[in-house]
């Protein structure tokens, strides 16, 4: 750690003779450092919310839908009902043991269509164990009444049906015969996750196996967090990474688009703090001629300049660390309400609470700090360029 001792003095000189020159600056390096302040408060609370709500989206998605994991039938795909029909298989011993010990929780999925008050709609149907532990959907109320619905809130404004009443739904069983039954909506739930809510209907499991005539078989199976196994004989094990592949793609979008803002409003601090230092330069030009004559090298007096240049970035930090502290935690406490959250489609909670991280902070000090010394020092290098007599008689090169 030797080499470091020669570097000290020269730092705090540095440093001595930054500060003098910002505070006679005034006015002109308070209105720089407001500027690149804002600019890092915004990137802290644009990051935070954004992190904010991925957090609550997958913690929510986790426990509505995904649980750890799914197995799923060969056949089956989310995004496609045509597949629905074949996409089942009979649960062996195995399984069926792991459900009994709560480790996962057959689904069975069937394309139908409902009748609210004499409209016809499309709709999901979804078998699920009333006994279940793993998601967070209400089915103890499946065993309310013989033909027991649970439906989310969504669903209930889109088919205008309300909690105590009927519906009349037709599919077709395994024979591809049509059959219909009026079900009965027990609950109506509230959840974020628009996925386990529009145009779905969850059924009792053993109820709509034996609709559809398929006993003991389902279309994909809930992992919780004890499953420890993958694949199992034909159900293909399908990681959170896969399943939460969307909302990843959305949050990075979003951040994505969110660097084009906050970039241009860093770039224009960082360009109030290059006109500063351009120009303090052109007017101190006797100062740097004496710092040489002085005995300083032109590397000292270029790391002089660097370092006021760079001080505005610390400065900054500390002044919006001032204001921003107490906002972000006021913001933490009663969080960032989206009245249009139930109409994304996304999962999206109707109040968000940032996030900030230790990580967003440090790496977000350290862009503007290193952004600002770069910008520093590009009109500093002109000071190596310069000779001691001129630079004291005041004149350009």
């Amino acid at each position: 750690m030797n080499w470091l001792k020669p570097l000290i003095p020269d730092v705090m000189l540095a440093f001595k003779l930054a500060y003098k020159n910002l505070m006679g600056a005034g006015l002109r390096t308070w209105l720089n450092v407001g500027v690149l302040s804002f600019a890092f408060v915004v990137i802290i609370f644009y990051n935070g919310m954004i992190d904010g709500w991925n957090r609550q989206a997958r913690r929510d998605t986790r426990e509505w839908q995904v649980g750890a994991g799914q197995l799923w039938h060969p056949e089956y795909d989310r995004y496609d009902p045509y597949t629905y029909e074949d996409a089942h298989a009979a649960m062996n011993a195995d399984i069926q043991k792991l459900v009994q010990k709560d480790m996962l929780v057959p689904v069975l999925v069937e394309q139908a269509t409902m009748y609210p008050q004499g409209r016809m709609q499309s709709a999901v149907l979804k078998g699920i164990r009333a006994d279940q532990k793993i998601l967070k959907l209400p089915t103890a109320s499946l065993n309310e009444t013989d033909n027991a619905a649970i439906i989310g809130k969504r669903m209930a404004e889109s088919a205008r049906v309300e909690e105590g009443e009927t519906l009349l739904v037709r599919w077709r069983d395994r024979n591809g015969t049509f059959d219909a039954r009026e079900l009965y909506i027990a609950k109506v739930f509230d959840t974020n996750v628009p996925s386990v809510d529009n145009g779905q209907l969850w059924l009792s499991l053993d109820l709509l196996q034996e609709m559809t005539g398929k006993a003991n078989e389902a279309t994909y199976l809930v992992a919780s967090e004890n499953y420890d196994q993958k694949d199992t004989g034909v159900w293909e094990f399908k990681d959170l990474d896969f399943l939460l592949a969307d909302l990843d793609a959305i949050i990075q979008s979003k951040k994505g688009g969110g660097m084009v803002g906050y970039f241009l409003l860093l770039i224009i601090a960082l360009l109030a703090i290059f006109d500063t230092q351009v120009l303090s330069i052109f007017r101190r030009q006797k100062e740097i001629g004496t710092y040489i004559a002085l005995g300083m090298t032109r590397l000292q007096v270029v790391k002089i300049f660097t370092v006021e240049g760079s001080a505005h970035s610390i400065l900054a930090a500390l002044l919006g660390a001032a204001y921003g502290i107490p906002l972000f935690l006021w913001l933490d406490t009663i969080g960032l309400s989206f009245s249009i959250a139930d109409n994304t489609g996304i999962t999206i909670a109707e109040t968000i609470y940032p996030y900030y991280s230790l990580g967003l902070i440090i790496s977000t000090i350290l862009l503007v700090v290193i952004s600002s010394t770069i910008v520093s020092y590009i009109p500093a290098r002109k000071i190596a360029k310069m000779k001691p007599t001129d630079a004291i008689k005041g004149k350009l090169q």
